[in-house]
């Protein structure tokens, strides 16, 4: 088969299925091996084969049960072992969803091999691991809602026999998957933990650019790539160089500095399959309890409006919208279409969105539309409650990696004085505007503020106004 692609680095065997860095995973039969990778370099799918390997000897002695962040990607992993059941002619029958916990309405996607032995794919709930003997593939295991959980009811299936393989991206610095990294690398690796790692720079220089532009039509973009133009292409793409160096170089992001840690936002974001998203406003006035947040941008800034529908005390995000380079008038026939069906809408009332928020109280009324001005005891009021709400989980929102990145953007400083303020670098998708989207959505519904000094925003605001005309 003809050669595609301009890459310069080839596998040591181009003609192998896999690449040195999964060859050597795969062949690991440590007890409990960890890999640190990065992302969509093959490892999952390597993962499959010896765990379909494993199933399907005739003197197999374990199912295996694999735990992945959601429905789609538990999806996903059985249908990688069905290709490799297919591949090397493996009698394997697909069950489909099964039921393995009534009580706790718990099923997994289940493959069935002649040995008598299965495969069980489950999305990322602990308790589904619970009371199992056999291995365990526990995949992207830094997003599974609680990783120390998972491993803490997954490892004593081992007791009788199995492997426990822990496979992930990093998702902040206080994760337990990065916990027992460092147990690994700093503590003298108390659990004798096989580690591999492997970087999307090491899996360039292992041939991964020539294995993808073998697989890609010839006539996709990557194929005039080289590697250190697909690395610049892929590092590009990322929302910022936070996401770059934890999604792709195994460096995980500083929840030290961050205002909200990776396992908050995690643990409020929508899986992959559900529907949350409204496209269009309701058909009727008042059929849903909508709240609205506008954070106002025209050229450098974007500007974000943040939909909330409030559902029992959960406020569930029904829509983002981003707009950047475009006029006030157009701007407007996209956010006023849903003024009318807000039970309240903050606006943000600095600078540009001064004039911006006196014409929708015009339009809409004063009781609909309610003015912010950012100020640093404003902002510090308006970003606690989004903590807060994240902490109590009683916030949804989309899994999306400019959201991500733009929550995670934020950092709580504290001055030379003691005050406090919140900040975040601006960047070429905005200066934080989706988080004081959402911040002043939340707001709208009127979320108890948790800030230090207990005030309320509407008190903040009267105090700040009452002082400046009193200076006046």
């Amino acid at each position: 088969m003809k050669r595609k692609g301009k890459a310069k680095i080839l596998p040591p065997n181009p003609e192998a299925l896999f690449l040195p860095y999964q060859e050597k995973w795969i062949k690991d039969r440590h007890r409990l091996k960890l890999m640190e990778k990065a992302r969509q370099i093959g490892i999952s799918w390597s993962t499959a084969y010896p765990t379909v390997e494993r199933t399907a000897k005739a003197e197999a002695k374990w199912d295996q049960w694999v735990s992945s962040r959601d429905a789609i990607q538990a999806k996903l992993f059985l249908e990688d072992c069905k290709m490799w059941a297919r591949v090397f002619d493996l009698a394997a029958q697909d069950l489909g969803e099964v039921v393995i916990d009534e009580k706790k309405r718990l099923t997994a996607l289940v493959l069935r091999f002649a040995s008598g032995k299965s495969i069980y794919s489950m999305s990322s709930n602990p308790d589904a691991q619970a009371g199992k003997r056999g291995g365990r593939v526990l995949d992207e295991f830094a997003l599974l809602g609680d990783p120390r959980m998972m491993w803490t009811i997954a490892y004593p299936g081992l007791t009788w026999g199995g492997l426990l393989e822990v496979i992930s991206t990093h998702r902040g610095s206080r994760n337990y998957f990065n916990l027992l990294i460092r147990e690994i690398v700093e503590r003298g690796n108390p659990k004798r933990i096989s580690h591999h790692k492997v970087t999307l720079a090491n899996a360039l220089d292992q041939g991964f650019l020539y294995k993808l532009q073998q697989a890609l039509p010839e006539d996709a973009e990557q194929q005039e790539m080289n590697e250190t133009e697909y690395f610049d292409f892929v590092k590009s793409g990322c929302a910022d160089e936070e996401s770059f160096l934890q999604e792709y170089m195994c460096i995980p992001g500083d929840d030290d500095t961050a205002f909200l840690e990776y396992d908050l936002i995690a643990g409020c974001e929508y899986g992959a399959d559900e529907k949350w998203e409204m496209d269009r406003p309701p058909e009727k006035v008042g059929e849903k309890r909508l709240y609205a947040g506008l954070d106002i941008g025209r050229k450098k800034d974007l500007t974000v409006l943040w939909v909330l529908e409030e559902l029992g005390d959960v406020l569930y995000t029904r829509a983002v919208i981003t707009m950047k380079n475009m006029s006030k008038p157009d701007q407007e026939k996209i956010i006023w279409p849903w003024m009318p069906y807000m039970q309240r809408a903050c606006y943000d009332y600095t600078g540009l969105g001064i004039g911006w928020t006196d014409d929708a109280k015009k339009k809409f009324g004063e009781y609909r539309i309610e003015d912010v001005t950012f100020t640093p005891k404003v902002k510090e009021a308006l970003a606690y409650p989004v903590k807060g709400k994240m902490e109590d989980r009683k916030l949804r929102i989309p899994f999306d990696p400019h959201i991500r990145a733009d929550l995670r953007a934020v950092k709580k400083e504290t001055t030379a004085a003691g005050n406090i303020r919140f900040t975040a670098e601006r960047t070429e998708d905005g200066h934080s505007d989706r988080f004081w989207a959402l911040a002043l959505a939340i707001h709208a519904a009127g979320a108890a503020i948790a800030a230090p000094n207990i005030y309320s925003l509407s008190a903040i605001l009267k105090a700040e106004v009452e002082a400046t005309a009193g200076a006046a």
